[in-house]
């Protein structure tokens, strides 16, 4: 299989269309068989549930070239066991787990020649979604949708490494108490443009979200859970009914119990406590870790102790395991890497 001519050591975190995509569509009570095709554009009624009442989720996760040649993923059944939550919190019909496991093998190997190659710092990015297709003008769920995965290779998220970043305290809630931030709705990535535009304007990289019934304790920014590392190198993670639960996160955890012999609390994390940490960090799949060097709490600076030049050093320890997990460098956990080619 001859890879694509494409410079791989210099790609943006873009799209660029490929060229297959898998397609479902669920009508009359069940999911049809489902099929690879080569057609990139989707043709809706104007009144598809879609578009009026937003009934859209979405999955992200990656395959990969490991260091012995092989194409895989990781942990893509944890993406079909969350868009299957995702999907009953919406009224949606979950797609099958096993058969969304399956649709994104065949998207992979049909792309192969896309994935690129080991050390390039390149991956192919796999985006399944799903939404509601026939026309309702009532507010209800629709009766028909469509299930769809594309892929697309993407540099690394941080061109020339992860500086660690600056952040502020938002005044903008991510989601509503007993709300759905704990699914990947499209609809709460579309309420949270407006504060990372705003944040952007003011020169923060992100914001921290607070949470929505009494916004005193630290939650997550608009795509990604945060770590802290305490001053004993504890890993504490945010817990919340209202976040998304991160398979990045839930896999640091792990490493960090099992690999590092990390004590690890997942716990609620106060804003007045984010000062006595030693490092920050924002995790999830485009860039695994994000370091985070400052927190702004309108006009209170809270400067990590880990500082603006480098990923701290037990974040880095983090960052490196996992990775090396996922690329083939270390042996990873029962389950974990699904081989592909």
């Amino acid at each position: 299989m001859e890879k694509k001519q494409l410079d791989w050591s210099n790609l943006g975190f873009g799209y660029i269309q490929t060229d297959v995509r898998f397609v479902s569509n669920y009508k009359d009570g069940a999911w049809d068989d489902g099929a690879i095709v080569t057609d990139a554009n989707i043709v809706l009624n104007e009144c598809a549930g879609v578009f009026q009442y937003a009934q859209t989720i979405f999955e992200g996760l990656k395959a990969y070239t490991t260091e012995d040649g092989h194409i895989v993923c990781f942990r893509p059944d944890l993406n079909a066991s969350r868009m299957a939550d995702s999907a009953r919190r919406l009224e949606m019909p979950a797609f099958p787990e096993d058969r969304f496991v399956d649709a994104v093998v065949q998207v992979v190997r049909e792309n192969a020649a896309y994935v690129p190659p080991f050390g390039s710092g390149a991956t192919l990015y796999i985006r399944p979604y799903m939404m509601g297709t026939n026309p309702v003008i009532g507010v209800k769920p629709a009766d028909e949708y469509m299930f769809r995965i594309f892929v697309t290779p993407v540099g690394p998220y941080f061109k020339g490494g992860a500086k660690p970043l600056t952040i502020k305290v938002s005044d903008f809630d991510r989601a509503a108490p007993n709300g759905t931030g704990h699914i990947k709705a499209g609809l709460n990535y579309a309420m949270s443009l407006h504060a990372i535009v705003t944040a952007h304007e003011e020169g923060y990289a992100e914001n921290m979200y607070l949470d929505p019934r009494t916004r005193t304790k630290v939650e997550e920014t608009g795509g990604a859970n945060f770590i802290f590392i305490t001053k004993d190198n504890r890993l504490v993670t945010p817990k919340s009914n209202s976040i998304l639960p991160s398979i990045t996160r839930r896999s640091l955890v792990y490493v960090a119990k099992h690999y590092l012999d990390m004590e690890v609390e997942e716990r609620e994390v106060l804003l007045e406590e984010v000062k006595d940490f030693a490092e920050c960090g924002l995790c999830g799949t485009a860039a695994v870790i994000s370091p985070v060097g400052k927190i702004v709490d309108h006009g209170s600076e809270i400067c990590l102790p880990s500082g603006m030049d480098e990923m701290g050093p037990v974040t880095k320890k983090l960052y490196d395991t996992l990775t090396g997990i996922q690329m083939g460098r270390m042996e990873a956990p029962e389950g974990w890497i699904k081989t592909i080619l």
